[in-house]
């Protein structure tokens, strides 16, 4: 509790905030808040833990305002959901037994081209476009592999998520990010579940930040429905070369 002094609350409740909206957008919300709550003075496990809690109520928030302007529906997303948390508890179990200097070097380099296929592809649009696979096929590769992904490091999930809705199932933007939501919050979910069992996470002050984390993600989720491919892509090249530098230069 001695990280919830008054000043450090407010703080770190007004982080989540801007991580909720931008996260709802784009992915990267944890660029902001995680490196917050290690600034305040929690051990990384702690933080990391803290920070999947309060992550999940935004991608939560996320998923429901855009289940409501209907454009997903999570009952159709079961295949995908259930092997985003398989492959998402898998990850986090890895995670403990398995270096990340690996993809601490890869992932970044991705990120970049991702952010050049965000930019320059003509599929990145608000129309959908044909489909290169279907919705099984798409649940085994891609929730398996991005899930486990985030349960295992994380920077960037949401942005690989939209590339594969867009690249492979031919979502228009809106679509492509309101499905990424679900799938975010079902890997926030599986890797929450794993950090609560082994106590690595401060449940008062992540409760806190799950209340900026919801409001902002509420906010943005409706602001991405509004301005569509005009807002999100400009927000998803962004995040790309941000999440590619901060990993890169290790600032």
């Amino acid at each position: 509790m001695e990280y919830l002094t008054p000043d450090i609350a407010l703080m770190l409740f007004a982080v989540s905030l801007a991580a909720g909206l931008i996260d709802s957008i784009a992915g990267g919300g944890g660029l902001l808040a995680l490196p917050a709550l290690l600034w305040a003075g929690l051990p990384p496990l702690l933080a990391l833990g803290t920070n999947k809690l309060q992550g999940s109520f935004g991608t939560l928030a996320a998923s429901i305002g855009f289940w409501r302007q209907g454009l997903v529906d999570p009952r159709r997303m079961g295949p995908a959901i259930a092997c985003t948390f398989v492959g998402a508890v898998t990850g986090t179990w890895l995670v403990q037994s398995l270096s990340t200097d690996t993809l601490q070097t890869l992932v970044p380099l991705l990120l970049i081209g991702f952010a050049l296929y965000f930019l320059l592809s003509p599929r990145i649009a608000d129309q959908d476009a044909a489909a290169r696979i279907g919705p099984l096929p798409f649940a085994l590769l891609i929730g398996t592999l991005v899930g486990g992904y985030d349960g295992f490091f994380g920077p960037g999930t949401g942005s690989f998520f939209v590339l594969a809705y867009v690249a492979l199932l031919g979502y228009n933007l809106r679509r492509a990010t309101a499905h990424t939501k679900v799938l975010n919050f079902t890997s926030n979910i599986a890797s929450l579940l794993a950090f609560a069992l082994a106590g690595n996470l401060i449940w008062p002050l992540g409760l806190l930040m799950a209340v900026g984390q919801f409001s902002g993600a509420w906010i943005g989720s409706h602001l991405a429905v509004r301005h569509g491919a005009r807002l999100i892509r400009p927000a998803l090249v962004a995040v790309s070369l941000l999440v590619s530098l901060k990993l890169l230069l290790g600032f």
